[in-house]
């Protein structure tokens, strides 16, 4: 990966977004690599049985998905270290669902002596409706040289 230089690291209240589409298939197979059994996340049969009527993301995956949207973001521009990540989940969201990852920078607290900046931000997932399907506030180090 090349390194944009030409743009400043961090920027004062920027939000980045990018809409996903998730499959069936990738649902299943990222509950299957997590670990997850439910079978809400990889069996039809058995979801169309429920409310949901078909099978749901697992949390872990869409925190996986913010989580690598924010690293991707800013290991573009420089180096990150992930601090402190947390997040809640509002909605479910379903496994051919088209969702939008956004974060925007809230704060940003220089720490010469980490060689970068603190930086503290909001985030989400909206569903293909429109609604909030889960927020998360993040804490990390971003440099040219971590």
């Amino acid at each position: 990966m090349t390194i944009d230089t030409s743009r400043p690291l961090v920027v004062p209240d920027e939000r980045f977004a990018k809409t996903i589409q998730l499959t069936p298939e990738d649902v299943a197979a990222f509950a299957r690599l997590a670990g997850d059994d439910n079978p809400l996340h990889h069996d039809a049969e058995y979801a169309a049985r429920t409310r949901f009527k078909r099978p749901l993301a697992c949390g872990g995956q869409l925190a996986a998905q913010m989580m690598g949207f924010l690293a991707s973001h800013y290991s573009a521009r420089g180096n990150v270290v992930g601090h402190d990540i947390k997040f809640r989940l509002h909605l479910p969201v379903l496994a051919d669902e088209a969702i939008e990852l956004a974060w925007q920078v809230e704060e940003i607290t220089p720490a010469p002596h980490l060689k970068g900046d603190v930086v503290v931000l909001r985030g989400q997932i909206r569903n293909s409706a429109g609604k909030l399907a889960l927020s998360a506030k993040a804490r990390v180090l971003v440099g040219e040289s971590l």
